[in-house]
């Protein structure tokens, strides 16, 4: 919608690896409440990534 709408693309034109790139979101994203947001360290649950280190199978906390 972004590229229709404004001529945009998602990502820059040279992306690079090991680089983050996080989309635009759309205006009808959902978002969380401030204080959610405050904790979560993001107003947007789609980008709410929390790391649980070894709880996830990994050896490192």
């Amino acid at each position: 919608m972004i590229n229709e709408h404004y001529g945009l693309s998602k990502f820059p034109e040279n992306i690079s690896e090991a680089m983050a790139y996080v989309p635009f979101q759309m205006n009808n994203a959902k978002t969380y409440t401030a204080a959610q947001g405050f904790s979560a360290g993001t107003m947007f649950p789609s980008l709410n990534k929390p790391f649980y280190g070894s709880k996830c199978g990994g050896t490192n906390d």
